[in-house]
């Protein structure tokens, strides 16, 4: 199981089986990072250019057989055909979460108006990390039994650093760091979150009732 740098668990054994389209795919199929940021990514900005900066999974295939369009009419970021793994292929390719519920468990979070002082009941969970200092993954596989060989083959797959995330309440989270429990796992909200969620909801309804009187 891929663990972090500082050598805890993150719960799966490939990230991408829980990445999501990138951060950077426009709803009509280009890459905002080359629109926006070129600039800054000169040598991708101008690979990109030159397909009517069409996102880069746009130009795969299966097996990431290049099938670039040569069309300005790009496709829709909602097609359901391109695979994450199209996305590998991109240096910059990123997805983090912007989800409201636990991707474990479950459970919603609850926010209360004007109380900066109450810890959410969610947590962003990396599931890769970024590595500054080379080409590699950024990820280590440490699990059990692993020979370097088998290794290796596991890195090669991923060739660029990547940053995952899904959302993990507080519960989860910490579990899964504790390497007992993995995103996979079919369970209901850890009863202490669960309370603490049912709390933080009648606390909500108060305050909704409080403001239709005043």
């Amino acid at each position: 199981m891929y663990k972090t740098p500082d050598g805890t668990s993150v719960g799966v054994d490939d990230p991408y089986d829980h990445a999501d389209i990138c951060d950077h795919l426009t709803d009509d199929g280009r890459c905002r990072l080359a629109l926006s940021q070129g600039d800054n990514h000169p040598e991708f900005a101008t690979d990109r250019r030159e397909d009517n900066y069409a996102c880069l999974a746009h130009t795969y295939e299966e097996k990431n057989k290049i099938t670039s369009t040569g069309s300005s009419d790009v496709s829709s970021s909602a097609e359901p055909s391109i695979p994450v793994s199209a996305f590998r292929e991109c240096p910059h390719y990123r997805s983090t979460t912007a989800k409201h519920a636990c991707v474990r468990c479950g459970l919603e979070d609850v926010r209360i108006a004007h109380d900066t002082d109450a810890q959410s009941l969610l947590e962003e969970h990396h599931l890769s990390y970024r590595d500054n200092t080379t080409q590699g993954s950024g990820i280590s596989d440490t699990s059990e039994g692993t020979d370097e060989t088998t290794q290796n083959n596991s890195e090669s797959q991923i060739t660029y650093s990547h940053e995952i995330t899904v959302a993990l309440c507080r519960w989860c989270h910490s579990k899964v760091h504790q390497s007992i429990a993995r995103l996979e796992d079919d369970v209901s909200p850890d009863p202490e979150a669960f309370a603490t969620r049912e709390q933080r909801r009648a606390r909500e309804q108060q305050e909704l009732v409080f403001n239709r009187g005043s």
